[in-house]
């Protein structure tokens, strides 16, 4: 089965016509932004992650057309995706991917091309990896068994560009042998749920039934659903969720029988700047899709419609929200940015973090969400966090901001470590100490023994702290390196360092753990340059790890 839906081809852009579907499968060429916006705004292509990329592809048309003997009309271009933006306001993934591509648009067409393209492959990974974490989350919270799960619109390879995110997950539980039916709400008033998403799951060979939305309360009251899982056009900074109409109140009669209520969505569907669904703008769509359907009316002539396309979900009704970066919200926990952003207020009150000096990361699976580049942190909200791989500091979400400059040092302790969180500051005593007794071109220790505050670092010998000092490279990334090199080959190494005239780094189970460990050491230093105790000495300097 062939599982890419939107394919780049000599110019144009190669999808499936959702409107034809089940029926009928036509394919389109689109190869103008008027066809493009077209199709976006038509349901042509449709799924917040889908729409995103096509929008893309229009702006690579766009830059196409308005280059001339070579030189690119950027103001041309610049207005050409502020139209694709307006075809749909709601989901946050079209602007996102639109702003993009055409942010690196003064390079050159062929440059917005091949982000583009790097954003459609971007897109099958991120899916997989959202919809392993969310199956991982419905086994964590149901357990090893066959579990009947309902789903809403249409959440697969249709609206994403390969594998899907709700659907994604019902294809990786089917794999594992945990889907024993999926109830598929038909979805009014345009059926995705009954047109498209059983035509996948048909496709994908997973048992399902398909049923009237108003049935999916009953069906949960009749103990026919173990969970629900839907997608999301918008997540809001505080948990709450935009997704097709009818979301809110599968929410609602899951929460009354007590059934984990799943969002999967793309870290590109997280608003951090938007604070609560409030801000929403949800569109409202034309009379005739509610008035009558596939050209035969249902209604008297001239009948007045609501027709939202869209509801919020309130995050208090959301078990979870899950993104290729795990559960990026969890009922009764903050997001992850929350306590990054409170402590970080903390710290710059004290003058820990002055200015914008200073950083604060907590790892979430295989990712760590750290404080946004060049922020002052008495102001930080958690809207101002950045995503990154730890593997290679590569950020995969939050793209309003750039992460933190320290960030390789962050992710280098992340991979030889079990830290859950890390912190970065600037107090005065452990600077200075660090300064003093590191070594500018070399990694050194400095011996602090015998105070009872060395108990705060849970050492295997309490009685001392061998603390490492790090020389302060230009390039942060170097750093970065000697981190990872000395905690492999010193796998016994405190939860602490200093960098020469940089101050110091910690980590714990926790934000809390890990400041908590800072202003141990920054204690500790104190006495040691107040009293100049020569319980601080230096060993032999050391060269990766080795004295």
């Amino acid at each position: 089965m062939d599982d890419s839906s939107l394919i780049w081809d000599d110019g144009a852009l190669l999808t499936i016509d959702q409107r034809g579907l089940p029926h009928e499968v036509r394919e389109l060429r689109l190869s103008t932004v008027e066809q493009i916006i077209d199709a976006i705004t038509t349901l042509a292509i449709r799924g917040a992650p889908a729409i995103g990329i096509a929008g893309a592809f229009g702006v690579v048309i766009a830059a196409n057309r308005h280059t001339v003997d070579g030189v690119l009309d950027l103001a041309a271009v610049e207005a050409e995706a502020d139209r694709i933006v307006a075809a749909r306001p709601t989901a946050v993934n079209l602007a996102w991917a639109v702003r993009r591509v055409t942010a690196v648009a003064s390079r050159g067409a062929a440059a917005v091309l091949a982000e583009t393209l790097d954003m459609l492959a971007e897109d099958g990974r991120v899916n997989r990896a959202a919809a392993t974490n969310a199956a991982d989350l419905v086994q964590e919270l149901l357990g090893e068994r066959r579990l009947r799960v309902l789903t809403h619109c249409n959440t697969g390879r249709l609206a994403t560009s390969a594998f899907g995110t709700a659907i994604g997950t019902l294809r990786v539980l089917a794999d594992r042998g945990a889907i024993e039916e999926v109830l598929v709400d038909e979805t009014r008033p345009l059926l995705q749920g009954a047109r498209l998403t059983t035509w996948e799951l048909a496709e994908a060979g997973i048992p399902h039934r398909l049923t009237v939305d108003s049935a999916a309360a009953w069906a949960m009251a009749c103990g026919q659903v173990d969970c629900v899982l839907v997608g999301a056009d918008r997540v809001t900074a505080n948990g709450d969720v935009a997704n097709k109409i009818g979301t809110y109140m599968l929410a609602l009669a899951a929460r009354h029988h007590g059934i984990p209520f799943i969002v999967v969505a793309p870290e590109s569907s997280r608003d951090p700047a938007m604070a609560t669904g409030g801000e929403i703008v949800v569109e409202q769509r034309r009379a005739e899709e509610v008035t009558g359907f596939g050209g035969v009316a249902t209604a008297p002539e001239g009948t007045e419609v609501f027709n939202p396309a869209f509801d919020v979900t309130p995050a208090a009704l959301v078990t979870a929200v899950v993104t290729e970066s795990g559960a990026v919200y969890r009922e009764g926990s903050d997001a992850p940015g929350e306590p990054i952003a409170r402590i970080a207020r903390e710290l710059y009150g004290r003058g820990w973090m002055p200015g914008t000096a200073g950083n604060i990361s907590v790892r979430v699976r295989d990712s760590a969400v750290i404080t946004g580049s060049g922020l002052s942190k008495g102001e930080l909200t958690a809207a101002d966090m950045v995503t990154v791989r730890v593997e290679d500091s590569t950020p995969v979400g939050g793209w309003r901001r750039k992460p933190s400059a320290e960030t390789t040092i962050h992710t280098a302790v992340y991979r030889r470590t079990d830290a859950a969180a890390v912190v970065h500051v600037h107090p005065p005593f452990a600077t200075t100490l660090s300064t003093r007794a590191g070594d500018p071109e070399r990694i050194t220790t400095v011996r602090i023994t015998d105070f009872e505050l060395l108990k705060g670092f849970g050492l295997a010998d309490p009685s001392a702290l061998d603390l490492p000092l790090f020389p302060n490279w230009r390039e942060v990334a170097r750093i970065g390196d000697d981190v990872d090199r000395y905690l492999r080959e010193n796998p016994d190494a405190p939860p602490v360092f200093g960098i020469v005239g940089h101050g110091i780094t910690t980590w714990g189970d926790t934000v809390s753990q890990a400041r908590d460990r800072a202003e141990c050491l920054e204690a500790l230093c104190e006495l040691v340059l107040r009293t100049g105790s020569a319980r601080a000495h230096e060993p032999d300097p050391i060269q990766g790890g080795q004295r």
